[in-house]
């Protein structure tokens, strides 16, 4: 079983399309589903999203009174939210839900040291933020999906003409974050509700602007021109001052005979303003900027990414049933196969045929045929079970949950 750590688990096909090209796409050996088993397949298909469906019902239902009492959109409110010890709890069972969910959506939680190097510097779209870690109470942030965007930018010298740049970007980006009270926020910042932000196409460099209460730090090369002409000045004038003798100095300080060296000092104190008030401008530049490329870049917020994340993690989930079933019924024949041996054959024919380079998640896939008994287990090796009984299986769970209702959570 081959590990790829250059690769994600994310399978990026819909589930309605991955149905329709293992029903009606030939296999590498030519063999394609008939008519018939076409139509069963298809039937299966939707079995087994109704099944994984129902089981993520429950999943909602729970998070949504676990975010309802820190959600800043919540409309109406809880009548009887929690408060001290209690609340505190319910704040650490919110977060450590929410990194269960990211899980099984697939994304990447990114450490505060992994996040501390991947922020370092800034892309030639954005500049360098010192971020205040101090002003969250808890602050998670996942990504999913690495890639290359292209982005425009002007020639140094030729500045009307455009080029095109290549920039690591992070596909999506998801932030939760809980403030506490910090000057950086101001006196008017929400530090009750945990806020929930999805980004997409983010320059993975460029992360930080993600995270309210960060600080615009002056350029590298800024600071070095305003240090050098004030340290140059102050040479200059303490030169001049060190060659006249004391009786001399003082009378030139009391009669202002030494005008000459007040060029030098209002020169520095102008170039000095120069350059700071170009720094404030280019920091008002930025930030509207910042904000009306956020505005296209943001997915959704708060309890919109919630709902957005469970349908993300229930189609993978589908996707990773559908496919592990399929690959067993069609191909492992009446032996089975290991699970090294159809994880390897579900990367290589999807990454030949569709062109999807994948890190199939086998171990999950299997626990879920299992568990929803559509699988036989041979010692080490696994076989599907034929199409009409797994069919037959999935119906008899629709039934026990059209009798139980809620009291019964799908297996899955």
């Amino acid at each position: 079983m081959a590990e790829f750590f250059d690769r994600e688990h994310y399978i990026p096909v819909r589930a309605a399309d991955l149905v329709e090209f293992l029903c009606t796409v030939s296999d590498s050996g030519g063999h394609a589903l008939s008519p018939d088993e076409q139509v069963a397949f298809r039937r299966f298909a939707r079995s087994v999203a109704g099944h994984i469906h129902i089981t993520y019902l429950g999943e909602l239902r729970r998070l949504k009174e676990a975010y309802a009492a820190f959600d800043p959109d919540a409309d109406p409110k809880p009548l009887h939210p929690p408060e001290g010890e209690e609340r505190a709890a319910a704040l650490d069972r919110l977060f450590e839900t929410f990194v269960h969910l990211m899980g099984r959506a697939n994304y990447r939680r990114l450490s505060r040291d992994e996040m501390e190097q991947v922020m370092q510097g800034a892309s030639d779209w954005g500049v360098d933020l010192d971020v205040a870690w101090d002003a969250y109470d808890k602050v998670e942030v996942f990504y999913r999906g690495k890639g290359t965007g292209k982005r425009t930018k002007r020639h140094r010298l030729l500045w009307w003409r455009k080029r095109l740049k290549s920039v690591p970007t992070f596909a999506r980006v998801a932030v939760m974050f809980k403030q506490r009270p910090h000057k950086r926020l101001g006196d008017e910042a929400d530090t009750r509700s945990v806020f929930l932000k999805l980004f997409k196409d983010i320059p993975q460099m460029d992360i930080e602007m993600l995270l309210p209460g960060g600080r615009i730090l002056m350029p590298k090369v800024e600071r070095w021109k305003l240090g050098g002409s004030v340290a140059s000045t102050v040479g200059y004038v303490g030169w001049k001052l060190s060659t006249l003798p004391l009786l001399s100095l003082i009378h030139g300080l009391a009669t202002g005979a030494l005008w000459a060296l007040y060029a030098p000092l209002a020169l520095v104190a102008g170039y000095g303003y120069r350059t700071w008030y170009d720094f404030q401008v280019s920091r008002q530049t930025y930030t509207l900027q910042l904000t009306q490329s956020l505005y296209y870049q943001n997915l959704d917020n708060n309890g919109g990414v919630m709902f957005r994340l469970l349908d993300e993690a229930e189609e993978q989930e589908i996707r990773e049933v559908l496919l592990a079933y399929f690959y067993l019924w069609r191909h492992a024949g009446d032996r089975g196969w290991t699970p090294a041996e159809l994880d390897d054959y579900i990367e290589l024919d999807l990454e030949k045929r569709l062109n999807v380079a994948i890190d199939f998640e086998i171990g999950d896939a299997l626990r879920k045929l299992e568990a929803a008994g559509i699988m036989d287990t041979l010692g080490d090796r696994y076989r599907a079970v034929p199409l009409d009984q797994a069919q037959d299986r999935l119906d008899h769970h629709w039934e026990q949950y059209a009798r139980a209702g809620d009291e019964l959570v799908p297996t899955g």
